[in-house]
């Protein structure tokens, strides 16, 4: 099949290349670059460097008329969008329907596969795990952006008849991850143990969230595209882990031990995020394989192994 990811140059869109690649598709990576790495695209994909929102990426889907759509390029750093939620919109919902119009119109599209978000829709739970009927209640205007794209992509099934699968993401970490984002911790741990500094957290430690190794991920993208999932379905390991335990487990991963300090709370940040991974599960077989420690490890050894 012919199938175009969008941040395909970035930490998960990157490893969904490499899969679908491996799997005998034909791929597009269409990316902007500007958090996304051009090393990280396989040699087998076509790499398209423009911006989502604009010309060049339109006529790119149009000229390439993808039958499957993997959705990932996108302004992910919640503070920002706190900041400047206008720029978030433009991105994340402009950006998105410029590539949904541009596949509608070469009508070969059959599926979309959409990075959606499960922690940063939900917003503070009622319920532990969060279950996909969660009511929506998203602290930042980078999860109602999530949430808002959900709904353009289920008005596109409804009235155009393209099937989408809106995966919500837990916190997926891994290799090739920047430090951006929520998830984006790991990577930064990782970088303090490597140049033997101190591990800050911020707060007491005890704040949770739902962390899902990568690869996992990938399983879940091509399991739903293999079953033609329709919907939001969460992916995560339906655990909590904090961040004292999310640094405990890099330190042991470490051979150089440094000391962890503690700074001061960042305002309005969540308490406890986890998601409930049954309907995904119950659709597909989907599970998660890796555990958050053995991922963690991996995670350092890549880190470690460039230096």
């Amino acid at each position: 099949m012919r199938i175009l990811v969008t941040g395909g140059a970035g930490f998960i869109g990157s490893h969904l290349v490499d899969r679908f690649v491996a799997d005998g598709h034909d791929l597009v990576v269409l990316d902007d670059l500007s958090s996304g790495v051009r090393e990280h695209v396989n040699a087998r994909a076509r790499l398209i460097v423009a911006d989502v929102r604009g010309e060049v990426a339109a006529a790119a889907v149009t000229a390439f008329a993808p039958q499957v759509l993997c959705l990932h390029a996108a302004q992910m750093d919640v503070r920002k969008s706190v900041a400047v939620p206008a720029f978030d919109a433009d991105v994340n919902l402009v950006g998105l329907l410029n590539v949904m119009e541009s596949a509608r119109v070469g009508r070969a599209v059959e599926h979309v596969l959409f990075a959606s978000s499960g922690g940063a829709m939900y917003g503070e739970q009622d319920e532990f795990p969060a279950h996909e009927t969660h009511a929506v209640r998203p602290e930042s205007p980078y999860g109602l952006a999530k949430a808002v794209s959900e709904q353009y992509l289920d008005w596109y099934y409804r009235f155009y008849k393209i099937p989408y699968t809106a995966l919500r993401y837990g916190n997926v970490f891994g290799p090739r991850q920047n430090p951006h984002g929520e998830a984006g911790v790991v990577a930064i741990f990782c970088a303090r143990l490597l140049a033997s500094k101190p591990v800050t957290i911020f707060g007491d430690g005890t704040q949770t969230r739902d962390y899902v190794y990568v690869d996992d991920v990938v399983n879940a993208n091509a399991l739903a595209l293999q079953h033609r999932l329709v919907g939001g379905f969460n992916v995560g390991q339906g655990k909590e882990t904090n961040v004292n335990q999310l640094a405990h487990a890099l330190l042991a991963a470490s051979p150089t031990q440094v000391e962890v300090v503690h700074a001061a709370a960042r305002p309005g940040e969540q308490k406890r995020s986890v998601i409930a991974p049954a309907k995904l599960q119950q659709a597909c077989g989907w599970q998660a394989q890796v555990s958050v420690d053995d991922g963690l490890a991996r995670t350092f050894r890549w880190f470690a192994a460039r230096g």
